[in-house]
């Protein structure tokens, strides 16, 4: 069950996604998944966050193939924050599982994360990023953010998704509109792992009010040396 109550959603339409399909003639139609918004359970969280600048989040994606694919978010990148290294993420898979596909902006890492219920997925600074929906079972996933943040959508829009295409037939499938000296797709899984201190250790709602483990959010250039310890690297 999510901590906080899922109402009034932003609906991401599957028309959406078409700028960022496999198959650009791909037919469907109606929603493909929701997202809830700076959620809070009372106002005294609501509060906290405002004042540190922090977003909590929920996505809710259903069980579905699209033209083959395993659906799948649009994919951002994160812009800049005012210390000049671009702003981090952190989801929280609560239900279901979850592939996170992370490429760096200048295409020297690509990398597929896999999650499980419970398990956090910290985006690096620098990573742009698209979340899949590997099963036929609901996703729900958690997310905290900078609300000094906005996504930037442009970058995968510009090359018709991301680096790799996931299909529900087992096939990972080089995008081929990106050059040909791009990295092979290396996996990293993180079930069973834990994030080095000081970034989170618990569920993400559980971290509202520890202003110490939620530093990183709007202050990602201090946290170069402790990105480096993350299971995505060791």
């Amino acid at each position: 069950m999510p901590p906080v109550q899922l109402i009034n959603p932003d609906i991401r339409d599957f028309t959406e996604l078409l700028s960022v399909m496999a198959d650009p003639d791909c037919k469907s139609e109606g929603p493909a998944y929701e997202m809830f918004r700076d959620l809070a359970k009372n106002d005294e969280d609501k509060n906290w966050l405002m004042q540190h600048k922090v977003r909590y989040d929920i996505t809710r994606i259903p069980g579905r193939v699209i033209c083959g694919e395993w659906i799948k978010t649009k994919g951002h990148y994160h812009q800049s924050a005012p210390d000049g290294f671009a702003y981090t993420e952190i989801y929280e898979v609560l239900e279901g599982e979850a592939l996170y596909l992370l490429q760096k902006m200048d295409l020297s890492d690509i990398i597929l994360v896999r999650a499980r219920k419970g398990d956090l997925v910290l985006i690096p600074p620098g990573y742009g990023h698209v979340t899949i929906n590997s099963s036929k079972e609901t996703l729900l996933m958690a997310n905290l953010v900078s609300s000094e943040f906005t996504s930037d959508y442009l970058p995968f829009e510009n090359m018709q998704g991301a680096a790799y295409y996931l299909f529900a037939d087992g096939r990972t499938v080089k995008n081929p509109r990106y050059p040909d000296s791009i990295p092979a797709l290396r996996e990293a899984t993180c079930h069973g792992k834990t994030l080095p201190l000081p970034f989170p250790q618990v569920t993400l709602y559980s971290c509202i009010g520890d202003e110490k483990s939620l530093a990183f959010l709007n202050a990602p250039g201090s946290f170069m040396e402790e990105y480096k310890k993350l299971y995505l690297f060791t």
